[in-house]
């Protein structure tokens, strides 16, 4: 899947093409799923779940991510947007104030 077909697609589907890229990464070093299970110090039939179906913990997809050498890829995930005024700038660096109650 490239960028555009995971914009438009729904979790189950991200996570499965997230499977395929680790698997691809995997082969690529020639390890067993066994290997980079250990590597990841996951169980292997963990990993084995994750390749298969797209489902684990997002403690194992960084896991699997670090013993890759590709956690760095993760830095980018959920960052705000750069701020387009001052106000805005603002606005993102200071923490919210806790309000009690309902509003």
């Amino acid at each position: 899947m490239n960028a555009t077909t995971l914009a438009l697609a729904g979790p189950t589907e991200v996570a499965k093409a997230l499977a395929a890229r680790a698997k691809a990464h995997r082969l690529l070093r020639g390890w067993t799923q066994n290997t980079l299970a250990q590597r990841a110090g996951v169980t292997a039939a963990s990993y084995r779940r994750f390749e298969r179906s797209g489902k684990a913990s997002l403690g194992l997809v960084l896991k699997v991510a670090h013993a890759l050498a590709r956690l760095d890829d993760f830095d980018r995930l959920l960052q705000l947007p750069p701020a387009r005024s001052i106000a805005e700038l603002e606005r993102q660096t200071t923490k919210p104030t806790r309000k009690r109650g309902r509003i």
